[in-house]
């Protein structure tokens, strides 16, 4: 493994559910009870903006319950041991990466506990309740919202992960279901690039054929695995 020095890792809601965070699929999922239109996007912060405060301010409430796992804490291992270049892309909104203690990190999908001005997109740290309407500290609009990519708005940061997947020795997805764009994507963007590219997740996700190898098992165990063996050369 001495030829590789970029690495690019993409984790998805898998690595979380781990944690106890629900992923957004299936029995128990978080869009149970909820309609997807009815809580993320646009749409409905304009048509129903209480409905989405709560269903955010649920999320975030949620937070203080869980603690990393031990595959975030085999990627902050990673992050603080490894000398070459790492970025690790999280689709997440929840701080478990954060918390385990990784820092070369991008927030694609946003973050629970941050808030976001619609009038002067001014980004505020932000840990309870958020009502509709609240003022931005910035500007003093009332047009705090959640700061969250709803679907049909761009993902953050994607100028820097283009970038990172271009010049990349190695992509790894991590508990991603590859059913979402732009992230699905990422795969055949490295591999055009020239990078190898590992999927470590608990089942086939829907673009394990683009990957060279796949790894299946649960993220806190494969996670470290592959740490310890990436750090070991």
């Amino acid at each position: 493994m001495q030829d590789i020095r970029a690495i690019v890792v993409l984790t998805g809601a898998g690595i979380s559910a781990e944690s106890g965070i629900a992923t957004f699929r299936g029995p128990g999922g978080l869009w149970e009870g909820h309609r997807v239109e009815d809580v993320c996007t646009p749409e409905a912060l304009t048509h129903d903006p209480e409905l989405v405060h709560r269903f955010y301010d649920a999320r975030r409430a949620a937070l203080a319950r869980v603690e990393p796992n031990p595959a975030h804490r085999a990627l902050a291992r990673l992050d603080a041991e490894w000398d070459g270049e790492l970025l690790i892309v999280t689709q997440n909104v929840d701080d478990l990466h954060e918390r385990a203690g990784a820092r070369r990190l991008l927030h694609m999908h946003g973050e629970l506990q941050s808030a976001l001005c619609s009038a002067c997109d001014v980004r505020t740290r932000w840990l309870g309740a958020m009502p509709p309407w609240a003022v931005c500290p910035a500007c003093g609009a009332a047009a705090l919202r959640p700061d969250i990519v709803f679907f049909g708005e761009m993902p953050y940061g994607m100028d820097t992960i283009e970038r990172a997947l271009g010049s990349a020795d190695l992509f790894v997805s991590i508990g991603t279901s590859g059913a979402v764009y732009p992230a699905a994507g990422f795969v055949q963007g490295a591999r055009h690039a020239g990078a190898r590219t590992l999927e470590l997740n608990l089942e086939r996700s829907a673009g394990s054929a683009f990957f060279d190898e796949t790894r299946l098992g649960a993220a806190g165990t494969l996670v470290p695995e592959w740490v310890e063996a990436i750090l070991a050369g």
